[in-house]
């Protein structure tokens, strides 16, 4: 377990920051330093062909990109004459000489260590006097390919990754989300597809534009190649916090992935694969956080470009972007006739119910329910995830969907598969077991109805609100009327009902509100239609309430419990005057 022991002797090498540095600040200094030492090794053996390719070409810059990464047999190259050994040589000038070492890599690694602010992290290590001792340690790790693979290098990668975030609990969430609801969402995208994703040389493409770390986008990898060592799958994502960034395209880089397509920026006001589609796409965006700050770039291309743009559906209110991520993912599906695509997002609660008919969070639903893109969606347990408690549920939305499941929807309640954990971590009490993800995953593939999965029709999320007038009376009671002898509505007296799709309107009317109301009538020309979907309202169940006799039963006791306890304190009172 070589990728154990290099994390461990790395984690020796981050004790050297404590008292200089607070523990939620090892990852800035250890990751990038990590990077660097893998980096530093892997180039190693092409070092001199790299060097001799660079003083050939130096004269035509403009082709170092192209004959370099060739001369190096990776993706990224570095044109110093050093390396990591010959530079601690010089203590005096270690700061210098790292700073220069750094900026001969090429730009997609130097782009890294910039997000990291790796300079800025060198010079506080030399204030603390300890740059040349941390470079020292780094420098006789031995991260070469010998020592340990990519895959290896990637879990120790992942490991360092994991125990940072533990050190800081307010920024995990941040940084990283739990591996195995990211492998529950890998299974429940590829699972349906298995058999096709068995063919010899095939290629497909994945999306996180919320990517973090990484983790998604790796874990899917893995899942792919375990299934079909011969596939390739091409990852793509876009980032907008500089330290993820930084680590997402560490990671990649580590694994020995090109993580050129990788994207720094804000998804919303600037889509860093504009026009692009793909065969798969998953999301853990942020819960609950608002879009104010792009706003005005989202309401423009929801104004100008309608449903031609991204946001064409509806906005959803500005408190809550969760489902802006949805309509971003939806906009990047390939079309059905080119193949379709799968998406699997994680959102809290709010998206499956707010908002009433006619609202942009209930017409977001409608456009997809009724397009028949949603497939299903899994209540996970609470206390999953980091910096929040809340339930949480993962979306699966396809645009090609099977024979079996069309005009379907499956809701699968997976609250109650947990364990709990022996240690908290930040907001994460619970974890799902590799058992329970394998249930899970099973449940969906079968899509049959159990007591933990639902199947429902479309229009079983969707109903008319109704506008239910009663007409305005004079001080007298009489009914006062316009011209047309039509009798005026009363807007205090004004209502509405929610009709389900699947009934009639009037005859829900004469039913439901005429008996109560016989002077009522409905506005028709303010009728909406809105879908909402109340999953914990589809598995309640009811729990009779206990006998009144046991019930008093207990308080009796609780009772006289409570009388013996004043009794003997009073008795000791007494005993003690």
């Amino acid at each position: 377990m070589a990728h154990l022991a290099n994390a461990t002797l790395i984690w020796d090498i981050a004790e050297l920051l404590r008292g200089d540095y607070k523990q939620s600040e090892y990852g800035k200094v250890i990751l990038p330093w990590t990077l660097l030492a893998r980096l530093d090794a892997v180039l190693a053996p092409t070092k001199a062909a790299v060097m001799t390719a660079f003083d050939k070409h130096q004269d035509t810059p403009y082709l170092l990109d192209f004959v370099l990464p060739q001369a190096s047999g990776l993706p990224f190259y570095n044109t110093s004459r050093f390396d990591l050994a010959t530079l601690i040589g010089d203590a005096p000038g270690i700061k210098e000489n790292l700073i220069a070492y750094v900026g001969y890599f090429s730009a997609n690694v130097r782009d890294i260590f910039e997000r990291y602010g790796f300079t800025d992290q060198l010079k506080r290590l030399e204030a603390a006097e300890l740059l040349y001792l941390v470079a020292g340690k780094f420098a006789v790790l031995d991260l070469s390919e010998q020592a340990i693979s990519n895959t290896g290098m990637g879990l120790m990668f992942e490991e360092l990754i994991r125990h940072f975030s533990e050190l800081s609990n307010e920024t995990a969430g941040e940084h990283y989300t739990p591996r195995e609801v990211i492998q529950l969402m890998v299974n429940l995208l590829f699972t349906p597809d298995d058999a096709g994703l068995q063919t010899a040389g095939i290629i497909r493409s994945i999306y996180d534009p919320a990517a973090g770390t990484g983790g998604m986008l790796t874990v899917a990898e893995e899942w792919i190649k375990g299934h079909n060592p011969g596939a390739k799958l091409s990852l793509f994502g876009q980032e907008l916090n500089d330290e993820s960034y930084a680590i997402c395209k560490t990671e990649l880089l580590i694994k020995g992935y090109d993580a050129q397509q990788i994207v720094r920026g804000n998804t919303f006001s600037g889509d860093g694969h504009a026009g692009k589609h793909f065969d798969y796409l998953l999301c853990n965006p942020p819960f609950g956080v608002e879009w104010k700050k792009v706003e005005k770039e989202v309401r423009a291309e929801h104004q100008k470009k309608g449903m031609d743009g991204r946001f064409g559906p509806g906005l959803p209110r500005i408190s809550d972007g969760s489902l802006l991520f949805l309509l971003h993912l939806i906009s990047k599906m390939r079309p059905a006739a080119e193949g379709g695509s799968r998406i699997a997002i994680v959102l809290n609660g709010s998206p499956l119910f707010t908002g009433g008919a006619g609202s942009g969070e209930s017409d977001i639903r409608r456009w997809i329910i009724e397009n028949d893109w949603l497939e299903a969606i899994v209540a996970l347990p609470t206390d999953m995830f980091y910096n929040t408690g809340i339930a949480t549920y993962i979306w699966l939305v396809s645009n090609r969907k099977s024979a079996e499941r069309e005009g379907m929807i499956q809701l699968i309640n997976a609250s109650s598969m947990f364990q709990k954990m022996r240690k908290s971590l930040g907001s994460k009490r619970k974890k799902m077991s590799d058992d329970h993800i394998a249930d899970v995953t099973r449940w969906y593939g079968a899509g049959e109805p159990t007591t933990t999965s639902k199947l429902f029709r479309n229009a079983e999320f969707g109903y008319h609100t109704i506008t239910i007038e009663r007409p305005l009376r004079d001080e007298r009671g009489a009914i006062v009327r316009d011209a047309k002898r039509k009798p005026k509505p009363d807007p205090s007296l004004r209502d509405t009902e929610n009709v389900p799709l699947d009934e009639d309107i009037n005859a829900y009317f004469e039913r439901e509100v005429l008996p109560h109301v016989p002077d009522a009538w409905i506005d028709h020309s303010k009728t909406k239609v809105g879908y909402e979907i109340p999953f914990t309202h589809y598995f309640y169940e009811y729990v009779p309430p206990r006998p009144l006799a046991a019930i008093d039963g207990e308080l009796q006791q609780i009772s006289r419990e409570i009388q013996a306890l004043l009794t003997a304190i009073t008795a000791a009172g007494e005993a003690n005057q």
